[in-house]
């Protein structure tokens, strides 16, 4: 599930979706980047991972069984040792109420899928740069 030991000083992403594919192509992409990723492949072992972890950086599918990515986002927002962590929502549901509810539910930033591995990381570097 999880990866190797991060390197010092090397940032970890916990990267969730239940599409093995997607998941896959998220780690390789961030990993290339020079981030250290946890993987989960539904929201409550995203969840169970954040907390034992505590991640730099949640990238959550928005539909993920058990639990989805604003589920997963509320809990992480109401826990104090990850109620700061930086919460991306990645998703093909692109409407704007599923938009504005994963704001409302904290998230720091959404990626529309599909979305090019140069959003994925620069959108991934911005968020960590702000906090």
């Amino acid at each position: 599930m999880t990866g190797d030991n991060p390197i010092p000083d090397q940032l970890v992403v916990l990267a969730a979706d239940d599409d093995e594919d997607i998941l896959e192509l998220v780690a390789f992409r961030l990993e290339r980047s020079g981030y250290s990723v946890l993987r989960a492949r539904d929201g409550q072992q995203a969840l169970d991972l954040a907390l034992e972890e505590q991640p730099d950086l949640a990238l959550l599918d928005v539909m993920m069984p058990k639990l989805d990515g604003i589920e997963v986002t509320r809990r992480l927002r109401a826990e104090t040792a990850t109620s700061r962590m930086p919460i991306i929502l990645l998703t093909a549901r692109a409407q704007d109420g599923d938009i504005e509810r994963g704001f409302e539910a904290g998230a720091t930033d959404y990626i529309r899928k599909p979305f090019s591995p140069r959003e994925l990381r620069m959108r991934v570097q911005s968020v960590l740069a702000r906090h």
